[in-house]
């Protein structure tokens, strides 16, 4: 797969014009798929790609062009017409023509519920054949190189999804409820309620299962959604919006616009979105979550733990679903598994043989193992060697730089790699911080405890910031349900088969314990995320016969 992806690519032609209009005519529809611009395998320095913007319902360009790099071989190949400070008016002349109340909502165009439905069967149906699918699996992993079973894994849970949001579900998800009144004629009825226009922001590391899901959300519930998808991998979901207007997606629904993070604040602030999602760095997080003055719905960034209860079962099985929830993706996931606690039995145990012979195996020639896109090589050997000077701690495996590769220095590569440090040791203030920064890339801390020292380390979860995903690996009911009661996690798997990562679309993913935590996926999350409650009390009357006007109060 990389041989081919690299042999394709050839550095980009500097002879033309991304300022006319017609570099993105009509007769780019000229493959395979109707709805598509591109073909997934020919994107490549030789042949770059293009990435528009949407608003009020036209494929627009640009002045400025963001040129992409080939995260295999640095060669430019892909263009983004990314909008500056200077052009975002139209977006916010979009965002500021829906009103408060949205675009439907239960007493305003239901039949759009309908509508929504059928765009989702519709949807789903073109997910669901091979060549579509295989278009977008192969086009994730152009931008975001993984695995082909990882990436198809998310082309999946995306058809699923909207296979699961047929027919009437849609307006299920506005489903209200009536309470008797005081009196005759009197009744409260609960609404869910629209915000009206609202804001997106995804990042490159999904590039079609987040921005679908929470897109498709927000517009069941009636909101106008703009759209922002990390360049890198917007390609992805703009080709997801031609599919989705193909199948009946009104143009004018939603905008998507390609900028830096500076023009994109500057259009929330002026646009003023009544809700905005942001998946991505707890950093960005807290400034939007200041900027936007609480009207936020975050999923930000998991320092993910995974804990081995005191019985041991099924040895290589649980050495597999280490494995795959620490590496698959390059551990290029919010759910990835950051900290290891072994129980002392399984400190006697192959585990950690098992572990790294599993990790080694990982190659670049498959994308079991690949570029990570936000931390360089440099960065995570540095972090390496600073837990290496922690007393105790030790190099389990990796540690090293990828060989005979063309990534580009921009980005990092690595072997996968694991550093164990003691828990008494973590737990020192001087280290507690360094040892559980995240760090996005193959790269996990591990430790061990034993039987008396669980209090130890439920005292270390308490202590962590970020409580997305977790998992406790044990079928002993009363330890699952010590470590359950006493942590936090949004999104937590209990068993001998729990895992921190390969959420699917049948239930909430998203973080717990805080106020602004955001879910996905499931029509609990949806209402949550998109919707308000609005409560309407009807009072018809009949006023008593006899009344009088009483004394005043």
């Amino acid at each position: 797969m990389l041989k081919l992806l690299v042999n394709r690519a050839a550095r980009v032609s500097t002879s033309r014009n991304h300022n006319g209009f017609a570099a993105f005519s009509f007769s780019r529809c000229v493959h395979s798929l109707q709805f598509a611009t591109v073909e997934a395998e020919e994107v490549s320095g030789s042949k770059p790609a293009e990435v528009l913007n949407l608003v009020q319902g036209k494929w627009v360009g640009s002045s400025k062009w963001n040129t992409i790099v080939d995260p295999l071989n640095g060669d430019a190949f892909i263009n983004v017409a990314e909008v500056d400070e200077t052009g975002i008016q139209p977006f916010v002349q979009s965002l500021s023509s829906c009103p408060k109340h949205g675009v439907h909502n239960p007493f305003k165009a239901p039949e759009r519920y309908l509508m929504y439905g059928d765009i989702s069967t519709k949807a789903a149906h073109m997910l669901s054949l091979p060549k579509v699918s295989d278009f977008f699996t192969r086009l994730i992993q152009r931008v975001s190189p993984k695995s082909y079973q990882q990436a198809f894994g998310e082309v999946y849970v995306t058809q699923k999804f909207l296979e699961n949001f047929c027919g009437d579900q849609v307006r299920f998800l506005a489903r209200s409820f009536a309470v008797p009144g005081n009196h005759l004629g009197q009744q409260s009825h609960g609404f869910r309620w629209p915000y009206g226009p609202v804001a997106i922001i995804t990042p490159f590391n999904f590039p079609l299962e987040i921005p679908v899901l929470q897109l498709m959300g927000a517009l069941y519930m009636g909101n106008k959604p703009v759209l922002k998808v990390d360049s890198k991998v917007s390609i992805v979901m703009e080709q997801m919006l031609r599919l989705l207007h193909s199948c009946g997606l009104p143009v004018e629904d939603v905008d998507f616009i390609n900028s830096d993070g500076k023009t994109m604040n500057k259009l929330l602030l002026e646009g003023n979105p009544r809700m905005t999602l942001f998946t991505g760095s707890s950093r960005v997080a807290e400034k939007l979550a200041v900027d936007l003055k609480g009207r936020v719905k975050l999923e930000d960034a998991g320092f993910d733990w995974k804990i081995l209860g005191p019985d041991v079962h099924q040895e290589d099985y649980i050495a597999w679903v280490c494995d795959q929830d620490a590496y698959a993706c390059s551990g290029q996931k919010c759910s990835a598994q950051s900290l290891l606690f072994m129980h002392e039995n399984w400190s006697k145990t192959s585990l950690l043989s098992k572990l790294k012979d599993l990790a080694e195996r990982r190659k670049l020639t498959d994308l079991t193992i690949g570029p990570v896109l936000t931390v360089t090589t440099d960065s995570m050997l540095e972090h390496v060697n600073k837990l290496l000077e922690i007393p105790g701690s030790k190099l389990l495996f990796g540690g090293q730089p990828l060989e005979d590769h063309s990534i580009p220095s921009i980005y990092g590569a690595i072997k996968p790699t694991a550093v164990y440090v003691p828990l008494e040791e973590i737990m020192k203030d001087k280290n507690f911080e360094l040892v559980t920064k995240e760090i996005f890339g193959p790269f996990q801390v591990i430790t061990d405890y034993k039987n008396s020292e669980l209090s130890v380390v439920l005292d270390a979860l308490e202590r962590m910031h970020n409580h997305l995903t977790a998992a406790v690996v044990s079928n002993d009911p009363l330890f699952l349900q010590e470590v359950i009661g006493k942590s936090v996690n949004g999104t937590t798997y209990a068993g001998l088969r729990a895992r921190t990562t390969g959420a699917p679309q049948n239930h909430w993913f998203g973080p717990a314990g805080d106020a602004r935590g955001a879910g996905i996926g499931t029509p609990e999350a949806i209402k949550l995320v998109w919707s308000c409650h609005r409560e309407v009390i009807y009072d018809y009357g009949p006023v008593p016969k006899n009344w009088e006007i009483p004394p005043s109060t």
